[in-house]
């Protein structure tokens, strides 16, 4: 189906604001993520992820679940151990949990970066994560308070595109 919605180009200028890139992405941080992607796929007709798995910069783990549907990427996170506070931190409280952690922007080039940097800090913005994965991927977190979530800036590498691009369409 052709967009019904003509929307115009994200053209980003550092200048003027961090949310004048390419959002691509809605995060959700939860406790248990199996149920996540069960409340995704049984309630919300997202059924099938690619996962990714590692090691937090602090030696804890993370696992993420990725899917398409349309041009918004869902991310599902969840980490234990050192360093997971950054994913997992407002969680708190018995029983399931999921909220919304982050709005993730891609950036095209260095200068989309250190632009991102740039205007963060002139902003008094906290950076509180920064990640690097050599021929991956470079992403950090933006700490806006008057949100409640981070925004998540991606510049990813050509191997990082082609995972974006091997993330199930739903």
């Amino acid at each position: 189906m052709a967009s019904l919605l003509q929307r115009p180009t994200a053209d980003f200028d550092p200048s003027m604001g961090l949310l004048r890139t390419e959002h691509f992405q809605l995060a959700y941080a939860t406790n248990d993520i199996d149920r996540a992607c069960e409340v995704m796929r049984d309630r919300l007709g997202i059924a099938e992820f690619r996962t990714l798995e590692g090691k937090t910069p602090a030696g804890g783990t993370i696992r993420v679940e990725l899917a398409w549907a349309g041009p918004i990427m869902y991310e599902i996170l969840t980490a234990t151990g050192p360093g997971s506070g950054i994913y997992i931190g407002g969680l708190d409280g018995p029983g399931f949990a999921m909220r919304h952690h982050h709005c993730g922007f891609l950036l095209h080039d260095e200068g989309q970066w250190q632009g991102v940097l740039a205007e963060a800090e002139r902003s008094g913005f906290a950076i509180p994560h920064v990640s690097e994965t050599p021929g991956f991927m470079r992403s950090c977190f933006v700490d806006v308070p008057e949100f409640g979530h981070y925004l998540e800036f991606l510049w990813p590498t050509a191997a990082g595109l082609e995972f974006f691009a091997n993330v199930p369409a739903n």
